[in-house]
């Protein structure tokens, strides 16, 4: 039996040496951006996806093996073991391979064959499954197990309880079940149709059909959740024919005068038993399917979204738009701090929104606001028109639509309330719309990432896998920018590698009652944060107030000795970091040859590449590097639109067939999979990705219906 470590080196690409560190990592406790970071020599350097990859299926691969294990055990338990189906449940490669062959050992509920086995007919349908040439007529054998006493009154009942327990033994062979499934996977159908008249959401799938081995995982969940809300009848279909084939090949001996008898046993287990079991087999693979890869897609566009560049250091204005309740207005300064709030009316008439417009211009000269951040909600449209007109009036002002994906479930939870206390629900809603154009990181860690909105079907997922895929992309991207200890919320630190719930919160309470952290180590006298915490954390928490310039670095406190050494082979001093005098660093240590260097500093090469890169840019934040994002001064409404415009846009999502883009008209466009580039590609997420500005061209536009369809590749450069 393959080892655990060798299939995970095959599946992966990579040595067993390293994923044999891998797995000893993880099982003493690190996390995997500790892992990811501060530990490349010891994997090959590889990234946090693949380590989370790794993880996930060792943990499918330990728990297959613990199944395998209580299979032979409750089988052995039977006296049923033989050697060769111990040799086939270890060399089961997947949990549905093991079921299969303990199916015929289960202990089941009450069946028309158990009924029939209790009856003592067990001996009968052995005997005619045999299916010997010389055996003699069936009617003739029967009549041997006729006991009145157990309710076999005649031949025909012993018959017919021979034939169910036949048709069971067809239902259960793991054999049958395994070529059944290639069948139906390679051959099969999926086919869904309309159980009401009535129009609805799901018009197209009202007469669905589609090849199992060519059905989309945004297909399957569309049907699921069709039939579930009772709009569409979803089935799988097979050629009957070829299906009874496999079972006929497996159990049907010509010749005898038990064959006929037999086919149809088989028949009626194919109809009764396998087929539906098959079917509900086949669909939760489907929908299994169909669940990754919509997770997948999921994490792929919230890790884009949550490291969106922060535009930082400006005064910044949150307008929550709304009719009935009036537009939100929130005034932040340059960390978040709240500096005013009011409540406008921009769309109870022209004299209300020149009021608005009067109260707003104040607001941004009393303030010297520089961006205006407007939720993309309910009113947006003509809030963004109101905002237009404002910007005219205050030079030097440009705005930008924010995703308010999940404003509303924050600034109704317990965590705004006990960060804004004075304020009510709806202001709260615009604080933190204007902290996202900010910071989008810092703010979206206190929102259920479902709530985030860059997902397609997030609420008929499995739940757990979901909210395990997804908090581990945020904890990726948070330790992946790092945290300033000294200004980060308990939502942010709790996402920090090493700390919780318990040891996140004491760090904000130590910070309240002792001032600003001024070292790293201060946070060992944090309480119940522990050696092992610290060792996880330290590296992934800023100290922009120390005096040693390593604490506001991502190097960690245990390779600062190999830092030191770095900076003085390289014939520099601290001094001369902290001034930024090491632009020749990487050419220095180039000349001076980095496996020496390596060697000399006691670290591996990869770390001490890390190493330097943070020397170069002490305090750096990786998002910096990307492109800002799309601040404008002007607004279009989709009547302005005309087929063959070119415009700037801004990726909102992406899913399997598309992705939309927001080209400052509210409604944001789909560029079709087919309308990214000039060649095939089996998902948009190849080519953009969630945040990326780019520049589409306006295919159609259908006003009353609110679709605009562009396209990225008939751009003319």
């Amino acid at each position: 039996m393959e080892s655990i470590i060798s299939i995970l080196a095959r599946e992966l690409n990579k040595s067993q040496e390293h994923i044999q560190n891998v797995i000893t990592l993880i099982d003493e406790g690190n996390t995997i951006p500790f892992i990811a970071r501060y530990r490349k020599e010891m994997h090959g350097a590889m990234d946090d996806t693949v380590l989370r990859t790794l993880a996930d299926r060792l943990t499918y691969l330990r728990n297959l093996q613990a199944r395998r294990d209580e299979v032979k055990n409750s089988i052995a338990a039977q006296d049923k073991l033989t050697d060769e189906l111990a040799a086939a449940i270890d060399a089961a490669s997947t949990l549905a391979e093991v079921e299969d062959l303990y199916r015929p050992y289960k202990q089941k509920r009450r069946t028309r064959a158990t009924i029939a086995k209790e009856k003592g007919l067990e001996p009968l349908a052995e005997l005619l499954l045999e299916q010997r040439k010389d055996l003699a007529d069936i009617n003739t054998l029967a009549e041997a197990y006729i006991d009145v006493e157990k309710g076999v009154e005649s031949a025909e009942d012993a018959l017919a309880g021979a034939s169910d327990i036949i048709a069971e033994i067809a239902a259960d062979s793991a054999d049958i079940r395994r070529r059944l499934r290639e069948l139906i996977m390679n051959r099969g159908v999926s086919t869904a149709s309309a159980t009401k008249e009535e129009d609805s959401v799901y018009r197209l799938y009202y007469a669905f059909e589609q090849p199992i081995s060519k059905i989309n995982g945004h297909q399957v969940l569309a049907i699921n959740r069709g039939e579930k809300e009772e709009f569409l009848k979803v089935a799988v279909q097979i050629d009957r024919s070829l299906a009874l084939g496999i079972l006929t090949d497996a159990l049907v001996k010509p010749g005898s005068s038990a064959t006929d008898f037999v086919r149809t046993a088989v028949e009626d287990g194919y109809d009764r038993l396998l087929f539906p079991s098959m079917e509900r087999e086949i669909r939760n693979a489907l929908t299994d399917t169909a669940s990754e890869g919509a997770i997948h897609n999921f994490a792929l566009n919230l890790k884009p979204l949550l490291m969106q560049p922060p535009v930082k250091g400006h005064v910044t204005m949150g307008l929550d738009p709304g009719y009935r309740n009036g537009c939100k207005v929130a005034v932040v300064d340059g960390t978040g701090k709240v500096l005013d709030t009011a409540v406008v009316y921009p769309t109870f008439g022209e004299r209300q929104k020149n009021e608005a417009i009067e109260v707003l211009e104040k607001l941004v000269k009393r303030h010297k606001v520089t961006h205006i951040a407007i939720g993309n909600g309910t009113a947006s449209r003509e809030t963004e028109q109101m905002t237009s007109e404002l910007v005219k009036l205050t030079p030097g002002v440009s705005y930008m639509i924010v995703n308010e994906a999940g404003a509303s479930v924050y600034s109704a939870s317990k965590l705004a309330a006990e960060e804004m206390p004075q304020f009510d629900v709806n202001l709260r809603s615009a604080v933190s719309i204007a902290r996202r154009l900010q910071d989008p990181l810092a703010e979206l860690v206190k929102i259920d990432p479902k709530a985030i909105g860059v997902g397609q079907y997030q609420h008929d997922m499995p739940q757990k896998k979901l909210d395990e895929s997804l908090s581990g992309v945020v904890e990726d991207c948070v330790n992946a920018v790092g945290v300033d200890i000294n200004t980060a919320s308990q939502p942010l630190l709790l996402r920090v590698s090493g700390l919780n719930a318990t040891t996140s919160k004491n760090i904000v309470n130590y910070r309240e009652e002792n001032g600003m952290f001024t070292t790293r180590k201060q946070l060992l006298k944090v309480p119940k944060l522990g050696p092992k915490a610290y060792e996880q954390c330290a590296g992934f928490l800023r100290v922009p107030e120390s005096k040693s310039l390593l604490d506001n670095t991502g190097v960690h406190p245990e390779s600062y000795p190999a830092a030191e050494k770095l900076i003085e082979l390289c014939g520099y001093t601290l001094k001369d970091v902290a001034a930024g005098n090491i632009s020749e660093l990487l050419q220095r240590l180039k000349d001076y040859g980095e496996e020496k260097a390596a060697k000399e500093c006691g670290v591996g090469v990869p770390t001490l590449r890390d190493i330097a890169k943070e020397l170069l840019k002490p305090g750096r934040d990786p998002r910096d590097e990307l492109p800002a994002p799309l601040l404008r001064t002007d607004v279009m409404e989709m009547k302005d639109l005309t087929p063959g415009m070119v415009l700037s846009g801004t990726v909102r999502n992406v899913i399997d067939f598309g992705v939309f883009v927001d080209i400052g008209v509210h409604q944001d466009g789909l560029v079709h999979i087919s309308e990214i580039v000039n060649k095939f590609i089996k998902h948009p997420s190849e080519v953009v990705s969630v945040g990326d500005i780019v520049k589409v061209v306006v295919l159609s536009v259908d006003v009353p219906k609110k679709r605009i369809s562009l396209s990225i590749k008939q751009v003319k450069e």
